[in-house]
């Protein structure tokens, strides 16, 4: 009979060698500590753990014994380490940890894992540590990206028009994923709007660590808070809902709880 706790840490260590064995799916989920704009709380994290506790429970109905580990709550860094009060670790760092705590649960078995994933600076690291693992004893170890996943789905759940006005950093996915799970934390009457004409070193920027010369997008090292002064960039909050972030998170379940049933769970055998 499978237990009704999710989180490992929350395991104790009998229940921990009885349930995690090697039918165990066992999930990463990860994201950062950075603006998310002026509304919304800096972990990012906070929503990355949300998706997967449901995404955990969904594929539980499907019958798959499935599991997540502790969130990592500090992210790579990248450009926004001029984010006031915001916590990140190196490139390094962070592919060592990784590493680690592949090789823990490889010690005993647990091979069946799938990162969830809510932060772009954790993306090179992700892909390092798992062709790494994929190479030194097989274990091949996918990754939800879930902003990037979320940036075509928003597409289809409002359309393409009304998905750009929206899509954005500061904006949704983010936005309306905290108005659905959290959303006594957000301050909504702290919102701002995405800026224009930002520039930088006398030139236009073009996004994240990005400037524009001549119609061409360069990259160069620009810090986010000379891209989004506020934390917002591209899509205007004003436009995020409660009712957008349940629909999302519906369909990144759907998607994660599939693909744990079809693919985690077998060890993606051929």
């Amino acid at each position: 009979m499978m237990t009704d706790k999710i989180k490992i840490a929350e395991l104790t260590s009998e229940e921990a060698r009885q349930y995690l064995n090697k039918d165990a799916v066992i999930l990463l989920p990860m994201g950062s500590l950075e603006d998310q704009g002026t509304h919304a709380p800096m972990g990012d994290y906070l929503a990355a753990e949300c998706v997967a506790l449901d995404i955990a429970r969904a594929a539980r109905a499907e019958g798959v014994p499935t599991f997540i580990a502790p969130v990592i709550p500090f992210g790579g860094a990248d450009y926004f380490g001029s984010s006031h009060g915001g916590i990140a670790i190196s490139q390094a760092t962070l592919s060592a940890l990784l590493d680690d705590m592949f090789a823990s649960l490889a010690r005993h078995g647990l091979t069946k894992i799938l990162v969830i994933n809510g932060h772009g600076g954790n993306v090179g690291p992700i892909n390092d540590v798992s062709l790494k693992w994929r190479q030194k004893n097989g274990m091949f170890v996918a990754s939800m990206y879930l902003w990037q996943i979320s940036y075509e789905l928003l597409k289809d759940i409002l359309g393409p028009e009304q998905a750009a006005k929206s899509s954005g950093h500061g904006g949704d996915p983010l936005t309306s994923i905290g108005l659905h799970y959290y959303p006594e934390i957000l301050r909504l009457d702290l919102r701002q709007a995405p800026p224009n004409g930002q520039k930088a070193m006398g030139l236009e920027v073009a996004g994240f660590a990005a400037i524009k010369y001549d119609g061409a997008r360069l990259q160069a090292p620009i810090e986010a808070i000379e891209s989004a002064p506020h934390g917002v960039w591209g899509g205007d909050p004003v436009h995020c809902s409660a009712e957008t972030g349940k629909a999302l998170t519906d369909r990144l379940v759907k998607i994660g709880a599939g693909f744990i049933r079809d693919h985690v769970s077998k060890g993606f055998a051929a």
